[in-house]
């Protein structure tokens, strides 16, 4: 390898991308396309540096599988920072084999850290969790190792489990700093931010409070009674009961928990559960099913009992009823949350997030549009959707994920 190209490298190692353009920026061979489209993602071109990575993979011969390994690497981290959610991770995992196979333990193991990166921003946190268990980062320089801990930092964060995440990132900052490179640093106290900011709000019959995500882990621990709009979840210690698909249900839960220990009447829990501004006859034979399927439900941790006006919730064991609420409540607030990270989204990627049909998700965005909320650029399938993100507010309990023990 050439002066030329060792010097570019050094630099981006740095993380001095303009210092690597001006060594290879004329040259059109293999390793000079490839450090360029490493160069060019770092100063935000993402797509000149796709183009970049996939021509230096075809510049290089049949016989430089690790080469063209790592740039499949690279491109897989630029899908991942562009929110190309649709980006083959068989590739990557075929180009981890190969750097395994190679003896590239350093690059193999980073490439495994983007897919665990991958799994975490869509929620699916076992497989995260498992594949960070097998994963070792002891190869990793400290730029790497910055990013592996800030994936350690940011399960523990969706786990609800706060000193694993403080510590991870005490570890994360300190590699930053041997690191030298400031968009690490950045990175790091924007992750940091989210444990100082709210990430739910406590609903009480006499107030309604903010709660730090450490705040949120002490509650759920507690011997309270939570009925949690975060995740649709009536829980109790360690035992819960899920209302993700009993949105009725949940409403009139949520209803009966605000008023605790007082009881609420039928005309609000019709409103409140059938959305109807008056209640017939109808409703209140409706309201009577529902509460008795509610009370099935419910029956670990209360029961319903009726009263002259309404009803009310009596817990079995619990000292306390609290409603643990999202910091922002509306409709699409599961797309804003994903939205708040400000980077841009294509309305594939987001259904691939959250699990849902892109038409819905298109519905959804051009509802937030409508209201200005978000914004979007580009046409068709480059169109990409982003909005600053949530004034004062951590999305962390807004991102789909299972609590502790579920």
């Amino acid at each position: 390898m050439d002066s030329l190209i060792t010097a570019a490298g050094l630099a981006l190692a740095q993380g001095d991308p303009l210092g690597a353009l001006k060594r290879v920026a004329l040259r059109n061979d293999a390793p000079a396309l490839a450090l360029r489209g490493i160069a060019m993602a770092r100063l935000g071109d993402l797509v000149r540096a796709k183009a970049l990575l996939r021509g230096a993979a075809r510049a290089f011969g049949p016989k430089e599988a690790v080469a063209r390994a790592r740039c499949v690497v690279a491109e897989a981290e630029i899908a991942l920072v562009s929110r190309d959610l649709t980006w083959p991770a068989k590739a990557l995992d075929a180009a981890r084999a190969t750097l395994e196979e190679h003896g590239d333990r350093l690059n193999a193991a980073y490439a495994q850290n983007l897919d665990i990166r991958r799994l975490l921003l869509i929620g699916r946190l076992d497989e995260a969790e498992r594949k960070l268990g097998d994963l070792d980062p002891s190869p990793f320089p400290p730029a790497s190792r910055t990013v592996h801990e800030l994936v350690v930092a940011g399960i523990a964060m969706r786990r609800l489990q706060t000193k694993l995440a403080r510590a991870a990132l005490t570890r994360a900052a300190r590699a930053a700093h041997l690191a030298g490179i400031p968009a690490l640093h950045a990175e790091v106290d924007s992750a940091a931010l989210v444990l100082n900011t709210p990430a739910a709000r406590l609903i009480t019959r006499d107030e309604t409070r903010p709660l730090l995500l450490e705040d949120v882990e002490a509650l759920l621990a507690s011997k309270a009674l939570v009925i949690d709009a975060c995740r649709y979840v009536v829980c109790e210690s360690k035992t819960q009961v899920s209302f993700a698909t009993r949105p009725v249900l949940f409403a009139l839960a949520r209803a009966l928990g605000e008023a605790w220990p007082g009881d609420v009447s039928r005309s609000t829990l019709v409103a409140r559960a059938f959305r109807a501004k008056h209640a017939d006859e109808s409703h209140r034979a409706r309201l009577r099913v529902e509460m008795g399927r509610l009370r099935r439900m419910l029956r670990p941790f209360a029961d319903i009992s009726a009263t002259k006006d309404g009803f009310a919730l009596v817990p079995r064991h619990a000292h306390e009823v609290v409603v643990l609420a999202r910091p922002v409540e509306e409709e699409h607030a599961a797309v804003l949350a994903f939205l708040a990270d400000g980077e841009s989204w294509s309305s594939s990627a987001l259904a691939v997030a959250l699990g849902a049909s892109q038409r819905t998700v298109q519905r959804a965005l051009d509802d937030l549009a409508g209201a200005g909320k978000i914004q979007s650029f580009g046409r068709g399938r480059a169109r990409r959707w982003m909005t600053p993100p949530l004034p004062g507010f951590a999305t962390t309990l807004l991102l789909p994920a299972a609590l502790p023990g579920g």
